[in-house]
């Protein structure tokens, strides 16, 4: 088995300071460095779309809630775990991109709806393709 710069990491830990359990080192830093892979990937990936993760994820919420996929802010902010502030931002940027439009809520005066415009659909179902293919390739590496 070769050894990479976290095991590196872990074996100097043990040899300077012996008395410290430092074996979730190993789970942790790998953890740590597989997100920082993944995300220079989706980086990579949406960029021909325009789009950053955060969007994409935005117009996934949108494609997967169904015909005449339309959501309230809220119901965003509870599908991606964000706070309503970031959700405003994420919305505002691809509303700004025509990706989205804001529309007014026929069951609440007050409220508005998030809904795909024909160009976010197109970019969302082609990007949702690359997107998958891209994750099988990072998890080839795994075994069962």
């Amino acid at each position: 088995m070769t050894e990479d710069a976290i095991d590196r990491i872990v074996h100097e830990w043990n040899r300077e300071r012996p008395d410290l359990d430092v074996s979730v080192t190993h789970v942790l830093q790998r953890i740590t460095r597989l997100y920082l892979l993944q995300s220079a990937s989706f980086a990579q990936l949406f960029n021909p779309y325009g789009l950053t993760f955060g969007e994409y994820e935005v117009l996934a919420a949108l494609m997967r809630s169904g015909p005449p996929h339309r959501l309230k802010p809220s119901d965003l902010v509870g599908a991606l775990v964000l706070s309503s502030g970031a959700m405003t931002n994420r919305i505002d940027r691809v509303e700004a991109a025509g990706l989205v439009e804001r529309l007014p809520d026929p069951d609440d005066r007050r409220g508005t709806l998030v809904a795909l415009t024909d160009k976010g659909h197109q970019a969302v179902d082609e990007a949702v393709v690359a997107h998958l293919a891209n994750e099988e390739r990072l998890l080839t590496a795994l075994s069962a």
